[in-house]
């Protein structure tokens, strides 16, 4: 079962259960058969019944009259016409009448007039039929029961030269009924039909018309279509190898090399050591390829992001440590209660400063863990920006000004308030932080036909070139106004803003004012 399972033998198993619908007119022929016996038995009647009705015209049958109409009849039938009288006796046989045709003149080679034996000269000795006939014995004997051969029939006793004519379709029509019976041709695997009708004359049979002629047509029209027939089986079988080897080719072997890519890229401890390699094909299996080798990539990321920021973590967490380590180091040696105070003093400054830089990690790993699953809604962002320049003016600087623009028609974008909210008071809290006394900040909200824009900007000192690429850093501040900057600021604010924003599918970037001051612009996708 675990061989079937695969696509390669699914898919030659459904080719080669294709064949099966040209193999399925091998079983089509015995209909065909039947249908070709029955109307040669019809156009065997027909004759008789000419021949018998020529007859009754004439009153009892004489032997010079059944000669006569049957040299008339000459060329015009493909059947042996035989004309007996009540006892049986032949008075007339076109076999004997009509003489044989020369080779020159004879007929088509699916023409046989008499019923006579026939050499079988047809594609039954073809090495391709006799392979398809012994495959359609095998599956006539797999498929049907068993049935004891009929027992052959005296055929000569019946028919003797010279003799009359004592076969029980004769005595049928003598009687005054239709006769007919099928008797095997000596020497062929053909049949010979025979079909007797009664000479009616005056309300009396006075003799009868056997018609009879041999299946070695029709055998051999069928001789030839199951040869062809065959041979459409055997095309459409190589057909169906050919294309399962293609198939396998174009579709399972780049399934194998997907499969041993994958088998590379972890290790045995769960390590990321490869990627998938794209694909340039153009269809289901290169967008396979191709979405594998972008998901191994964003994985990746996302791990050098876990080591880089755990990394970044312990550097950060190092400096607060060696200072408390060297405060608690210094009260053990000094006396002075001042100088014991101010080592105090240091302790807790560090110790305060150490828990809100690990309230900022948590914070922004729960952002890059559960921001996905929090529940979203359409957001107002000219609601929500005057809310929080109304909480973030609370704690401003007085000689800060807070100005907001907002345009004509609301502008909407799907996210959690309360995140968007957290990225604004970000952004806000750092502009006011470098405004200087008497500054503006301004925020400016504007739409595009897919995109909302937020920009918030300052009169600040701007950004350095050499720093703008860092600006979003994890752990990176950089304030010349304050000398204790990392006192205060763990640099996980603007980090933070990115992390959001992202997450929501838009952009954050940053460029400094014409005339002096930095700004802000988020961009984020409309609300549909």
């Amino acid at each position: 079962m675990h061989h079937l399972a695969r696509i390669s033998v699914r898919l030659l198993l459904f080719n080669i259960l294709l064949v099966f619908l040209p193999a399925a007119g091998f079983f089509y022929l015995e209909v065909y058969e039947k249908e070709l016996l029955e109307a040669q038995e019809r156009s065997m009647v027909q004759q008789g019944r000419l021949a018998a009705a020529a007859l009754a015209e004439q009153g009892p049958v004489a032997e010079t009259a059944a000669k006569a109409l049957l040299r008339r009849l000459a060329g015009r039938t493909d059947s042996r016409l035989r004309i007996v009288d009540r006892e049986g006796r032949v008075l007339a046989d076109s076999a004997r009448l009509i003489p044989p045709r020369p080779a020159a003149a004879a007929a088509p080679a699916s023409r046989y007039d008499l019923d006579a034996p026939q050499p079988l000269d047809t594609g039954r000795e073809h090495l391709l039929y006799r392979l398809g006939a012994w495959l359609y014995r095998l599956l006539g004997r797999l498929s049907r029961p068993f049935a004891p051969p009929e027992p052959p029939r005296d055929t000569e006793k019946v028919y003797a030269p010279g003799g009359p004519l004592l076969g029980p379709e004769v005595r049928e029509a003598l009687a005054g009924r239709y006769g007919a019976i099928t008797r095997p041709t000596a020497g062929q695997r053909s049949v010979t039909l025979y079909s007797a009708l009664p000479v009616p004359s005056d309300g009396t049979v006075v003799g009868a018309v056997l018609v009879s002629q041999s299946t070695f047509r029709i055998l051999r029209a069928l001789y030839d279509v199951r040869l062809d027939v065959f041979r459409v089986v055997l095309a459409s079988v190589v057909a169906a190898a050919v294309l399962s080897l293609l198939v396998s080719a174009t579709i399972a072997r780049p399934l194998r090399q997907l499969r041993d890519q994958a088998s590379e890229v972890v290790d045995r401890r769960g390590r990321l050591r490869g990627r998938f390699r794209g694909s340039r094909r153009h269809d289901e299996i290169g967008d396979l390829a191709r979405a594998l080798e972008e998901l191994t990539g964003r994985l990746e990321r996302h791990l050098r992001f876990i080591e880089s920021f755990a990394a970044d973590v312990s550097h950060e967490l190092k400096n607060p440590l060696a200072s408390i380590r060297t405060a608690t180091e210094m009260l053990g040696e000094v006396d002075d209660p001042a100088d014991r105070r101010r080592f105090l003093e240091i302790a807790w400054r560090e110790v305060a400063r150490m828990e809100h830089l690990l309230s900022s990690v948590r914070e922004i790993s729960r952002i890059d863990a559960l921001l996905e699953a929090e529940p979203v809604a359409p957001v107002d962002l000219g609601r929500l920006l005057a809310a929080v320049i109304d909480s973030v003016g609370l704690h401003a600087r007085d000689d800060i000004h807070l100005a907001l623009h907002l345009p004509t028609d609301p502008v909407l974008t799907l996210a959690s308030s309360d995140r968007l909210a957290q990225v604004f008071t970000n952004l806000l809290d750092n502009a006011t932080g470098f405004s200087p006394a008497g500054g503006e900040v301004r925020v400016e909200i504007s739409a595009t036909p897919d995109t909302a824009v937020v920009a918030v900007g300052d009169r600040g000192p701007g950004i350095p070139p050499e720093h703008r690429e860092r600006i979003f850093d994890r752990f990176f501040t950089w304030r010349p106004h304050e000398p204790q900057a990392r006192d205060g600021h763990t640099g996980l604010g603007l980090a933070i803003v990115k992390a959001i924003v992202e997450g929501y599918g838009g952009t954050v970037s940053a460029e400094n004012r014409p005339g002096g001051g930095a700004r802000f612009v988020v961009r984020l996708p409309l609300a549909p």
